[in-house]
């Protein structure tokens, strides 16, 4: 699609799920439909200042988000590749050699941690916690207890986590996490159905009004998958449907939009569409949808990378940012800051200096994609290869 495409209206009907359930048709509650007194909450909880100032920390100018909360499962599917087995030390080693980067703390404000990363030591006795903190990088955590399947759907998922909650975060907050990261999808292919739409919606709501009762700023991600032959007219579309049902709910459950953090998609064609777009054209949609869905009070719009190759995904943030916007919009990448640093590394010691320079070389482009001043030169062949795959899990 040229960059030059102007937006039509969309007509909601053309979708074989969506469009046949009105997302603005919600029965008003009995108590509203006659004249009464209104009593409107006030959200004032203890820890809202505190909210405030993380969530403005992670949103700081030239620096983002890494995310090396991958599942143990996961991260063993990354050890493996490059030969390594999966286990509790490998797993330590590649995490320590992330979060003990020189100088990371430059580039990266926040990082998203897997439960056994945020109770977990270095070898030489040191929390890995502490290793953010010393650089002035927020420590975070995975919340989620991932997606299964969502009876009555069209073979959708939701995603699990609610139960046990409020006490999990609790106790994070008190071993050092200050932010949260829950992650819920919506497939174009599948339709997406009117009740995976809100059912992924609604528990981003709970999670985020839990979360924020426990001193963690929320980042909120209902990732649109890139799977499907779709156009980028089709994902614009399903995004404003998905990202207006989420406001929607996180008002109704009185969560402090300031202390948020949001981590959409790019507005980009599915994965499998004939013809690919350009950064600017990706960037237009991806405003677009933005401007039209989420209020300038949120802090930050910390994108996913979602399989895009490395290069990609600096080049979309880069053209997002050549004019101002009413959010810090930068990254929250995974495996758009770490494939390089692993392909490295190899799980061999006398490689950890390399790789930590590989993991500040995607640092510091990130960064500058977020000041708008990227200009992809020097760029491996490595880095630019897609990582895009088909029903990808955490």
């Amino acid at each position: 699609m040229a960059s030059s495409a102007t937006f039509a209206k969309l007509d909601a009907a053309s979708s074989t799920w969506i469009g046949h359930q009105s997302f603005s048709s919600r029965p008003l509650p009995s108590s509203r439909l006659a004249p009464s007194r209104v009593s409107l909450p006030i959200r004032a909880g203890q820890y809202t200042d505190e909210l405030l100032k993380t969530a403005k920390t992670i949103a700081s100018p030239g620096r983002g988000i890494l995310a090396i909360d991958e599942s143990n499962a996961t991260c063993g599917k990354r050890l493996d590749s490059i030969g390594l087995d999966n286990t509790e030390t490998n797993r330590q080693a590649y995490r320590q050699l992330l979060l003990t980067t020189p100088g990371l703390g430059q580039y990266i404000s926040g990082s998203i941690l897997f439960e056994e990363t945020l109770y977990q030591t270095t070898t030489d006795g040191k929390k890995m916690v502490d290793c953010l903190v010393e650089q002035n990088i927020v420590p975070g955590i995975k919340v989620d207890k991932g997606l299964v399947p969502l009876p009555g759907s069209n073979n959708e998922s939701w995603c699990q986590g609610l139960d046990g909650l409020a006490s999990r975060t609790s106790e994070y907050y008190k071993q050092g996490a200050r932010f949260a990261k829950w992650r819920t999808v919506v497939s174009i292919p599948c339709g997406p159905s009117a009740l995976a739409v809100k059912e992924a919606a609604w528990g981003l709501a709970r999670y985020a009004a839990i979360s924020q009762d426990s001193g963690l700023v929320p980042i909120v991600e209902p990732e649109i998958l890139l799977d499907g032959d779709h156009g980028i007219e089709r994902t614009l579309e399903v995004a404003e449907k998905v990202w207006s049902e989420v406001f929607f709910y996180l008002a109704e459950n009185n969560v402090v939009f300031e202390g948020i953090l949001l981590k959409p998609s790019m507005v980009t064609p599915g994965a499998e569409h004939k013809e690919r777009a350009s950064p600017e054209t990706i960037a237009k949609y991806t405003l677009t949808m933005l401007r039209r869905r989420v209020p300038p009070a949120v802090p930050g719009i910390m994108f996913l990378s979602g399989g895009q190759s490395e290069v990609e995904a600096t080049l979309n943030l880069n053209a997002m940012n050549q004019s101002p916007n009413p959010w810090h919009v930068s990254f929250s990448y995974a495996r758009a800051l770490q494939n390089s640093v692993l392909k490295t590394w190899k799980g061999q010691p006398e490689n950890v200096e390399a790789a930590q320079k590989a993991l500040l070389v995607r640092a510091k482009a990130n960064s500058l994609a977020q000041l708008g001043k990227y200009t992809g030169e020097d760029e491996s062949d490595e880095a630019k290869k897609g990582m895009f795959v088909k029903g990808y899990t955490y």
